[in-house]
């Protein structure tokens, strides 16, 4: 297939543009580059250096699909500056839909978020959770995920949305090329913590040490981006048209702040020295997402470890 990866210069984007050409599939990337970088483009991938709504200029005929991962994703910035999520991740994709129709384009499959879920009432999050996101940056992937829905039922659109919470790890092509996470400013725990094991910051932060879980800190559902890559794959074969799916993509267990602080000192062999600060407002207790759907209708499953997360994300600042 030849297929249209947005957003394929960024970190989650350029993993599955990787796992799709090593698949066979001719890809072209769709990025302005405002976060993305064009050396994180794989190699045999074409960069087109567009906004999303200029996705018009690429987008024929000749193209099976598009994977839908350009989007503004800071959160306090969207509680800040929400019109800018209105406008970068809603207008824009709205764009991209319309080129699509008009190029004869139907299938997509776009990277949603469990954000869009907001404070779940259960520790074990499924898809027929109410969608109740708590700040901008859910509420625009909600709308896009009902812009899709609606896309399926009026023009036959075959699209499947993935949401999943926290991404860690790195992929590493033949050709050397090293595809890893490079945010500015750097808000992920792991990247934080691999800091503090390279010796550019002094210590870890803990934010609350008196949740109701075992070790009393947050819990979190951690995916390699390489078993997200499969999921895209899986889902972009398993698209039908007229329909739009929603899929959970988590481990349905997670993993505590402590225990990630843990495989890092495993990994790196750096005591990586912990403060212990009050709880964050709005930070839920656990927030873990059941891929039990995703398993049974995509036949995907999450296979890489946390201690894999943690050795591919140094393995990648080496």
């Amino acid at each position: 297939m030849k297929l249209l990866v947005t957003g394929g210069a960024g970190y989650i984007g350029s993993v599955v543009a990787y796992q799709l050409l090593a698949a066979g599939h001719t890809v072209e990337v769709l990025d302005n580059l405002s976060t993305g970088h064009d050396d994180g483009v794989p190699a045999g991938a074409r960069l087109h250096r567009l906004a999303i709504s200029e996705a018009g200029q690429v987008l024929d005929h000749s193209f099976d699909g598009v994977l839908h991962f350009a989007a503004k994703s800071l959160v306090g910035e969207s509680v800040a500056h929400p019109e800018r999520y209105w406008h970068g991740n809603i207008v824009e994709t709205l764009h991209l839909l319309d080129a699509m129709r008009q190029a004869g384009v139907d299938r997509i499959v776009f990277s949603s978020t469990a954000a869009t879920y907001g404070e779940a009432k259960v520790q074990n999050i499924t898809e027929e959770e109410p969608a109740q996101p708590t700040n901008p940056y859910g509420a625009s992937k909600l709308a896009i995920d009902h812009m899709l829905a609606a896309e399926a039922a009026a023009h036959s659109l075959a699209a499947v949305s993935l949401r999943y919470f926290n991404v860690a790890g790195a992929a590493f092509p033949d050709n050397g090329q090293v595809l890893a996470e490079r945010h500015d400013p750097e808000t992920h725990l792991i990247p934080n913590l691999l800091k503090v094991a390279g010796g550019e910051r002094e210590a870890a932060a803990i934010f609350g040490t008196d949740y109701p879980t075992p070790d009393g800190t947050c819990i979190r559902d951690y995916i390699h981006v390489l078993d997200l890559a499969d999921a895209h794959v899986r889902a972009l074969e398993a698209a039908q048209p007229g329909s739009h799916e929603v899929f959970n993509l988590g481990t349905g267990t997670g993993t505590s702040v402590r225990e990630v602080i843990e495989a890092v000192r495993v990994v790196t062999g750096h005591p990586v020295p912990a403060v212990e600060h009050p709880r964050r407002a709005g930070d839920p207790a656990v927030l873990v997402a059941s891929g039990e759907k995703a398993a049974q209708r995509l036949g995907w499953h999450p296979r890489r470890s946390i201690k894999e997360m943690v050795e591919d994300a140094r393995r990648a600042l080496r």
